[in-house]
């Protein structure tokens, strides 16, 4: 594969992704360079980068902060300007590549913010509001997760709701990135019961305000997007029937009905997993109140 000269890396975590990384990778033909951190994989993801002609870096984690995406950036040997985060079940569009790399030439910005065009069961989704935007180009040493339940260990050795802090002002791209997984519902299922383990841990600091001695994204009407958005799940979380209006949400007012079958079955699956992670998060106050018992 042919690579440009863009001042852009591509960090693509991975383990297990064979059924999407082909996809992802030709996709980034224009990177300057593209790096594969993968967490040993047994399904030939690993071959298949090398074909795609990416460096392939393996990543053992230890538990704690960093995980595998701030580890890359705080370890690996980047040595462009910019760097593009992508999943391997992500494609970046050539009206994508085309705002990024006027982007990084204008250099007014430390950081971009993208919306993740979501994909669902074979289908593009136009209403259903499940597309969200995040931080996915970060000027090199200007932006770093935050440290989020530190003490959680679900298997997860990759951020998953972490949000970047940046040092500067974020600019918007246009274009969506697209996401599109194509490793099922039962994959699905099963990641997000392990997130919701981990949000439910996460969700204590943020209602809190635990977490002092690590750096929180803290939650803002008047701050940056990522800010914005972290304020409005803090509110819902008040809320007693949140999952009730998760679904209302996605499948009424922002018209998931559109969509079909497909827009009901990503609503309960919302329901679902708020569902999980507010009995979750009821299970660790019991533990915890069965502990000061004992204690």
């Amino acid at each position: 594969m042919t690579r440009s000269s863009a001042q852009v890396t591509a960090l693509v975590p991975t383990k297990n992704e064979a059924v999407n990384l082909e996809r992802c990778l030709l996709a980034l033909s224009r990177a300057g360079s593209v790096i594969v951190v993968d967490s040993g994989s047994t399904d030939g993801t690993v071959e298949i980068a090398r074909k795609c002609d990416a460096e392939v870096v393996q990543f053992v984690y230890r538990g704690g902060y960093p995980k595998k995406r701030q580890w890359a950036i705080d370890n690996l040997e980047i040595t462009t300007g910019w760097i593009l985060l992508v999943d391997a079940d992500e494609v970046v569009t050539p009206e994508l590549w085309g705002e990024i790399e006027c982007a990084v030439a204008q250099n007014h910005f430390s950081a971009f913010i993208a919306k993740k065009q979501f994909h669902f069961m074979g289908r593009r989704f136009r209403f259903g509001g499940f597309s969200h935007r995040a931080v996915v180009l970060i000027r090199k040493g200007a932006a770093r997760f935050e440290q989020l339940s530190a003490e959680l260990d679900v298997g997860l050795d990759m951020e998953v709701h972490e949000r970047l802090i940046v040092d500067g002002p974020i600019g918007r791209l246009r274009a969506p990135l697209r996401h599109e997984d194509f490793k099922g519902l039962e994959a699905y299922i099963d990641r997000h019961n392990r997130y919701s383990s981990w949000e439910a841990a996460a969700r204590e600091e943020i209602l809190r305000q635990r977490g002092p001695d690590r750096e929180i994204l803290r939650p803002s009407l008047t701050g940056d997007l990522q800010r914005r958005r972290r304020l409005l799940k803090k509110l819902a979380a008040r809320v007693l029937f949140e999952p009730t209006l998760w679904f209302l949400y996605h499948f009424v007012l922002m018209g998931g009905f559109l969509e079909g079958r497909r827009g009901l079955i990503a609503s309960q699956m919302r329901f679902a997993y708020i569902a999980q992670v507010r009995a979750k998060m009821y299970e660790r106050k019991l533990a915890r109140i069965a502990a000061a018992r004992q204690a």
